[in-house]
């Protein structure tokens, strides 16, 4: 009896311990908080910077759930989400992230981490928010993410992810935001994402994406907000996406989609803040029924090929901040053409509003200056507006850009515009504005871009314009200005682009003062009357990388100290009365592209190293005591062919007319390309570009010939100086599109 006793206890023992090294067992299978610091620890050994040293308190010494940005659950005391954005973090993705397995919510934006997202994600089947947007990861949207079934947020913007957008995403049925955009997507987009019944936010803007809109996207009847600009998308856009009566942001903006806008568009989406159809192939009139949104903010529709009138009802827009229909083909005729323009007195928010680049015709109406006060941006040109500026423009206090360039209007410039005190550009180019430039412009202090050129203005330059402390760019080429350069102009210390004073009648030396200039990248004093030497000063221009200073009158040598502004690609001299040798320390131009010497009284031997190793980017026709390498040879064979060379080049660039076809000169004429305004001279550039690519090709010695990389350069530069907008529109074009880069990005 005491046996059986004894047996059974020792039974019941081994049965206890055998239970608890079972549940030990068991214990140790299941994750918990010890596994989560395995994993914390393992993310932060792959993070090479911690700028903010937050990492720094995640050791094995603490909880993790009194770690920095690290959140935990009270009742399982479970690492629930992780919060590192906008740390500058430094490294890769822990693929050991998978094992949090209790995440619920990741946020990684406005990191540096690299490389791939690591398919271990796909286990965390309990997250709902995965952000990591503004990284450099790489590679393909894993396809284990799909996994994932509770997610509601998935934010990978702004990286350089590749490959198509997966098929499968459309598992994720519980998705509300979908942003990919800002990466290297390519494909077309599945017809599927439109299984995505809880979907509100569809963000691809900025990939590689291709093919038609899927029409199957119009059944995303929750959409709010969907952008698909700046892709390679086709065709049309698709009638059911006009259905989704729930959108308040639609956007194809800078792809090849064409077609017409249905005129009832504004019934179908009553909703509606913000519509962008721009730098597309849209064609018919602008859809009067969007003046019918009276919540309305923005509207952007220009670089198109809409044609028509400025629809009515603009008074029906008091929310608008944003209004552009700019380079379409829209009409308006007669002096009452802009009257329309009284309509936006109504938009007490108005901000940006720009019409130019049109078939609009009439004078500016004197109700311009009843607009709101909140504008800052106002574009005009390049359009068939004539008459004066109105002195009501003054009331437009927050003026920041006024672009009325590329017209026909007259008269001058307005004294009031001095008033504008927070304007930053002013854009009146190519009119026929008259009279002198008013002191009162002076008053500009803020201003960072002047582009005066081509009108009929004349007096001195003023020199108030010594008040321009934050000009960037300057441009009064093309003028009748005379008398000389102020010497305020060079106190310019800010000038970083571009001084033109191209094209007028000024007269005497140029000051030492130059030497201030030291930021400038492109100065052009060509075309004027401007005698005595060239200071050596100019050597202290250290940033120069074009200098224009040929059809004038100087004299003297080429100073020895131009051959320290070592970014220097144009050098163009031409023209003038220089005398001496040229100067061996130009050679050390390495960056130089053309140097042009032409016309003048040089001698000597012309150098041979550096720069003067390709003579295609060398022209010094029409210095007869030049002595050439070439000519200097007493070889009959290189005389004769050196002499060849010399009569086809000294018509060149200088006398161009007198070798190129009559026909071919007469065509050039003011004219437009597109809505692009293309005048005589630079027609004639691009001609003499064109002309001298061609004779650099005809070199007799290979050696000198220009190269082809050199040739296409040069033939591109000409195209884009001709086709290039003279307005200043890169702003313009960027708030376009609606994106704000966050950071330069490599391509």
């Amino acid at each position: 009896m005491a046996s059986k006793l004894l047996f059974r206890c020792v039974a019941a023992l081994v049965l206890i311990l055998s239970f608890q090294n079972a549940l030990q067992v068991l214990d140790a299978a299941v994750p918990d908080l010890f596994t989560d610091k395995e994993a914390l620890l393992s993310f932060k050994s792959q993070v090479i910077v911690d700028p903010s040293n937050t990492l720094s308190l995640w050791n094995d010494n603490s909880s993790p759930c009194n770690w920095t940005r690290v959140d935990c659950s009270q009742v399982h005391q479970r690492v629930i989400g992780l919060d590192l954005s906008g740390l500058r973090l430094t490294g890769s993705i822990s693929p050991h992230i998978g094992n949090l397995s209790f995440l619920r919510s990741l946020h990684l934006q406005e990191n540096q981490f690299t490389g791939v997202i690591p398919d271990q994600i796909g286990a965390l089947f309990r997250l709902k928010v995965l952000n990591m947007s503004f990284n450099t990861i790489n590679g393909p949207i894993p396809l284990n993410i799909t996994n994932c079934l509770n997610l509601q947020i998935l934010d990978l913007k702004q990286n350089e992810i590749s490959g198509a957008i997966p098929e499968e995403l459309s598992n994720l049925k519980s998705l509300e935001i979908l942003m990919l955009g800002g990466n290297k997507l390519r494909g077309m987009i599945p017809p599927v994402i439109a299984n995505i019944s809880s979907l509100l936010t569809l963000d691809l803007v900025t990939n590689n994406l291709g093919g038609m809109i899927p029409a199957d996207l119009g059944r995303l009847e929750n959409l709010k907000h969907l952008d698909l600009s700046i892709n390679n998308l086709t065709g049309d856009v698709p009638l059911s996406l006009y259905n989704i009566s729930s959108l308040v942001f639609l956007a194809v903006a800078s792809n090849q989609l064409r077609g017409q806008i249905p005129i009832d568009v504004g019934d179908r989406l009553p909703n509606l803040l913000s519509f962008n159809f721009c730098l597309n192939k849209f064609t018919g009139s602008i859809p009067w029924s969007l003046h019918n949104v009276t919540n309305m903010q923005s509207v952007r529709m220009s670089h198109n090929l809409f044609s028509g009138s400025v629809p009515p009802r603009l008074r029906n827009l008091p929310k608008l901040t944003l209004y552009t229909i700019g380079f379409n083909q829209i009409k308006s005729s007669g002096d009452e053409g802009l009257d329309f323009l009284s309509s936006f007195t109504n938009s007490s928010y108005l901000k940006f509003l720009a019409i130019d680049g049109n078939l609009l015709e009439g004078l500016i109406p004197e109700s311009i200056g009843n607009l709101s006060r909140s504008l800052r941006n106002l574009y005009l040109g390049a359009n068939q507006i004539y008459g004066s500026i109105p002195a009501s423009i003054r009331h437009l206090s927050s003026l920041a850009l006024l672009n009325i360039s590329y017209s026909h209007v007259s008269g001058e410039i307005p004294p009031e515009i001095g008033e504008l005190t927070d304007l930053q550009e002013l854009h009146l180019a190519a009119n026929k504005i008259s009279g002198r430039i008013p002191d009162s412009l002076g008053n500009l202090q803020k201003l960072n871009k002047i582009d005066l050129s081509a009108n009929e203005l004349v007096g001195r330059l003023p020199a108030t314009f010594v008040n321009f402390q934050q000009l960037q760019s300057m441009d009064l080429s093309s003028n009748r200005f005379n008398g000389s350069i102020p010497k305020e102009i060079f106190n310019l210390s800010s000038l970083s682009a571009t001084l033109n004073l191209s094209r007028n009648q000024l007269t005497g030396p140029l000051p030492q003062e130059i030497q201030r200039l030291e930021n400038v990248a492109t100065v052009d004093f060509s075309h004027n009357y401007l005698s005595g030497s060239i200071p050596d000063t100019i050597g202290s221009c250290k940033s120069l990388e074009e200098l224009f200073m040929g059809k004038n009158m100087f004299s003297g040598s080429i100073p020895a100290t131009l051959g320290d502004v070592k970014g220097l690609e144009i050098l163009d001299l031409s023209s003038n009365q220089i005398s001496g040798t040229i100067p061996k320390t130009l050679e050390n131009l390495q960056a130089l592209l053309l140097l042009n010497l032409s016309f003048n009284n040089l001698e000597g031997l012309l150098p041979k190293e550096g720069a003067f190793r390709n003579l295609s980017r060398i022209h010094v026709e029409g210095n007869s005591k030049l002595c050439l390498d070439l000519s200097c040879w007493n070889n009959q064979h290189r005389q004769r062919i050196s002499t060849a060379i010399y009569i086809v080049i000294a018509a060149f660039p200088a006398n161009i007319e007198e070798v190129v076809d009559p026909e071919l000169l007469l065509s050039i004429k003011d004219s437009h390309h597109g809505a692009q305004f293309e005048s005589p001279e630079k027609q004639l550039e691009c001609l003499i570009a064109i002309l001298g690519v061609g004779l650099s090709c005809t070199v007799e010695s290979p050696d000198q010939r220009i190269t082809m990389r050199d040739s296409l350069h040069k033939l591109k530069k000409a195209r884009d100086t001709l086709l290039k907008p003279t307005l200043d529109h890169k702003p313009y074009l960027d708030l376009e599109v609606g994106i704000v880069h966050r950071r330069m990005r490599s391509s």
